[in-house]
């Protein structure tokens, strides 16, 4: 079987500002805390502080008031990726690797192949032989090396860190010893959120696959709330394909752990494949931070997905991937079962289309 992602190939610039750091970055003369310090200063250019809009066109649609979505689609390749990409490749820069490795459907190989660019660093991309995205072209503009792997996008991330290991490289892969930083870098989500509304929403909506993204902005949130900055912590609803994803199949099932899904059953199309998998690497943590804030979740259906991502282009303005509308959806459709009282929501948008 054939797959796409969905996602149509696109330019991914950084300022000219951050080309001229990218070639300090690049030059081993330069000590190591220097080149630190530029790489540094492009993530601060570049990556993150993305956009928070009050959607009133859609709160006029679904009698729902103070919606808000957080656009991830402003980072440099348009998807929530960059943050991790970027705060791992300064690790590997830190740590003097000189190559990094992940496995990958698409965007976060774009997203790693640009950071290890400006970087200096080699970056091995290995796609499942099955998979194909727009996005390689995007890749190997970035002077990455694709690597096609027989087997599902699961035994593909397995692989690529046992030769990560073999070869010394950086393993960039989910779920392994850089699952605290990848949090950690997502976390930053939920202190942006609060910066723009002085508060924590009373819920935030999530898209979930590996369940990283999802545990990162829990994480977040749960930090500000110890140190005092905000009233709550957020209900957090997760939402994926329907019947294809661990983290949102356990909860619903009442269980208090994230119980793998049996590979067969699950059909990728080019609308759900960002959402599935059979096994989500960072699982137990996403479901955790669900139990922890009293959240929800949601299966949403394709259709639903390409009718959202449709309706945000008409009455927003907004070029979403379908599959990034998945917690969008879970909140409009909660809410409309749970009749909200006055508060702030928010839905998180991952990726451009």
């Amino acid at each position: 079987m054939n797959l796409k992602d969905g996602v149509k190939t696109a330019e991914n610039k950084v300022s000219s500002e951050a080309k001229k750091l990218s070639d300090f970055v690049k030059d081993r003369s330069k000590s190591l805390v220097d080149r630190l310090e530029s790489y540094e200063d492009i993530i601060n250019l570049e990556v993150g502080d993305t956009g928070l809009h009050r959607a009133k066109t859609l709160e006029r649609e679904f009698d729902m008031r103070q919606l808000y979505v957080k656009y991830e689609g402003d980072n440099p390749t348009g998807t929530q990726k960059d943050r991790i990409a970027f705060a791992q490749v300064y690790d590997a820069l830190r740590r003097e690797f000189d190559a990094v490795a992940l496995a990958t459907c698409g965007n976060y190989g774009v997203a790693m192949a640009l950071a290890a660019n400006l970087a200096g660093i080699r970056c091995k991309i290995f796609i499942p032989e099955s998979y194909h995205t727009e996005r390689i072209s995007e890749m190997e503009g970035l002077h990455a090396e694709i690597i096609r792997m027989p087997g599902s996008y699961e035994d593909v991330v397995r692989k690529s860190s046992e030769l990560a290991k073999e070869k010394e490289w950086y393993d960039a892969n989910p779920g392994g010893s850089n699952t605290p930083l990848q949090i950690s870098a997502y976390s930053q989500i939920a202190f942006e959120i609060f910066d723009e509304l002085g508060d924590a929403p009373e819920y935030c909506a999530v898209p979930v696959s590996n369940g990283t993204l999802f545990a990162g902005i829990y994480r977040g949130f749960v930090s500000l709330y110890k140190r005092g900055k905000t009233s709550r912590v957020p209900k957090m609803i997760a939402a994926s394909s329907s019947r294809k994803n661990p983290i949102v199949q356990s909860f619903l099932q009442g269980l208090d752990h994230c119980k793998d899904l049996v590979p067969e059953a699950i059909k990728e199309t080019k609308y759900n494949e960002p959402l599935i998998n059979w096994h989500s690497f960072d699982g137990e943590e996403a479901l955790y931070a669900l139990r922890e804030s009293n959240g929800e979740a949601f299966n949403i259906s394709d259709k639903k997905l390409r009718e959202m991502s449709s309706l945000l282009a008409k009455k927003e303005g907004f070029r979403i991937l379908p599959a990034a509308t998945a917690g969008l959806i879970a909140l409009l459709e909660f809410d409309e079962k749970m009749n909200f009282e006055p508060g702030r929501f928010v839905a998180v948008l991952t990726a451009k289309n």
